[in-house]
């Protein structure tokens, strides 16, 4: 940005709160001081396709060839050394380097070829009901990544740099386009837990680094507060609580005036969505207006807070309310051990809850509005870790080639994109990197990935690095 018109928006800025100051901020409350902290934006660069997006991320790294990259082949080399040439100069993990042998597990999951615009979207039988949307979804197998250790690369995946303190790409989104909601965060994070072994979520994760603090992820619990403290205390009305965050508002607008300071809007600003929510969170959790048939088609667990269907109704009840970043992360697909056990377990939780989201926004006209993404920080080895059995078998951290899925706004459904070779151990087409999904969804929100900067300690910043990156063009509509 500007550093001349920065300072002019904050003059602009600090004017205007001290006019509506000594008695006054009343005035300025509510929706009015969030239009006016909302309308500092970057904006579209050209028209845009979708508004908002739902990033559902699976932590710890599904493994592709257990769900989506197909490959009957490996079948005649059970239990052979991975060759040479397959594996080339990988390094390996910690886990595997000192094994004797790197056998090869091929999947003991059958799959289904879907009907679609190509020539068909493989799917593992464990996501059966994923394979349904087959048609909407927009498979990339291609996927690559330097990070082969999970924290570096969740990190990745999330704000485009392996190390914590820059900001998500829901931070970055919120910042570029600002919010098309008055009662609800614009970027909103919700986690579910798996039944594998599990990573630890750390909430630099959607933070939102240099960018002002009001652009953050705001995370919803499970169980019966999703806010922590959104209820007044006992003896409070609603109108004491009005005239206490006018008085504090007066008091951090003098703040502001003496010192500058950008976070103390961004304080005011979070006050404020805070009073609002008060009202919107209890209405948004309340599901006694869906339909029995629309709570069926998400699954058994659609009722119990902090479950993934739970938290996928919720994202779609979010899409209706245009809060424009919704994060869903479940974690549990850490699978070293017996994919045979743990793999089915997660696809149990998950399949039927996604599926249901992509049908019930298409159903609802919100799906060629919203970007839907699906996907980890990495794949999974086609060796295998530990021992190997025609019934079970472990996979350890592969970042050569994984599998993602978008679907919805500006997306092309129904195809594939890129290909790995026969053991899915390198890419041998089309390779995509993080950088480049990001400049994909920000393509699809009307924003050029170049363009979307912030300058901090003298340095123009953006989420897709310095590295080249480009919008897969072969795969928007």
């Amino acid at each position: 940005m500007d550093p001349l018109n920065d300072s002019l928006l904050n003059i602009n800025r600090r004017g205007l709160l001290k006019g509506a100051g000594a008695g006054g901020l009343g005035l300025l409350g509510g929706p009015a001081l969030g239009q006016l902290l909302a309308s500092e934006k970057v904006g579209s660069h050209f028209p845009a396709k979708a508004k908002r997006v739902i990033y559902l991320f699976q932590e710890g790294a599904p493994s592709q060839l257990d769900t989506f990259d197909h490959k009957p082949g490996l079948k005649e080399f059970y239990d052979k050394e991975l060759p040479p040439s397959v594996r080339g100069n990988q390094r390996l993990t910690g886990m595997t380097s000192g094994q004797a042998r790197l056998p090869v597990a091929p999947s003991i999951f059958n799959f289904t070829r879907h009907a679609n615009k190509q020539d068909g979207l493989w799917v593992s039988d464990e996501l059966r009901h994923t394979g349904t949307m087959a048609d909407e979804i927009c498979l990339i197998k291609s996927m690559v990544t330097e990070q082969i250790n999970h924290s570096p690369a969740v990190t990745f995946m999330q704000t485009g740099h392996q190390l914590p303190g820059r900001p998500s790409m829901g931070s970055w989104l919120s910042y570029g386009l600002g919010s098309a909601n008055q009662d609800l965060p614009n970027f909103v994070v919700m986690i579910s837990q798996g039944r594998g072994q599990m990573q630890a979520l750390f909430s630099h994760l959607w933070g939102a680094g240099f960018l002002p603090g009001e652009h953050q992820g705001v995370q919803f619990r499970a169980g019966k507060d999703a806010v922590l403290f959104l209820n007044d205390p006992a003896g409070m009305s609603r109108s004491d609580r009005r005239k206490m965050l006018d008085m504090l508002a007066e008091l951090n607008t003098r703040q502001a005036e003496a010192s500058g300071a950008e976070e103390v809007f961004a304080r005011i600003a979070q006050y404020e969505m805070a009073y609002r929510m008060q009202a919107s969170v209890p209405e948004l959790t309340d599901f006694s207006d869906e339909s029995e048939s629309t709570l069926e088609m998400y699954g058994p667990d659609v009722r119990k807070p902090g479950s993934y269907a739970f938290n996928c109704l919720m994202a779609r009840r979010m899409a209706e309310r245009d809060v424009r970043f919704i994060q869903l992360y479940h974690r549990g697909w850490d699978h070293h051990g017996s994919i045979s056990r743990d793999l089915p377990l997660q696809c149990q939780d998950t399949d039927q809850p996604q599926a249901a989201l992509l049908k019930d926004l298409k159903q609802r006209g919100l799906l060629d509005e919203t970007l839907v993404v699906w996907g980890g920080e990495f794949g999974r080895s086609v060796y295998c870790q530990g021992k190997l059995t025609p019934t079970q078998y472990g996979r350890d951290h592969h970042p050569r080639c994984f599998s993602v899925w978008l679907a919805g706004g500006g997306i092309k459904g129904g195809i594939s994109y890129g290909e790995t070779c026969d053991f899915s151990y390198n890419v041998v087409r089309n390779p995509v990197t993080a950088h480049d999904l990001h400049a994909t969804i920000l393509h699809c929100l009307g924003i050029d990935h170049e363009r979307l900067t912030y300058k901090s300690s003298g340095l123009d910043f953006k989420l897709t690095g310095v590295e080249s990156a480009y919008p897969i063009q072969e795969i928007l509509a």
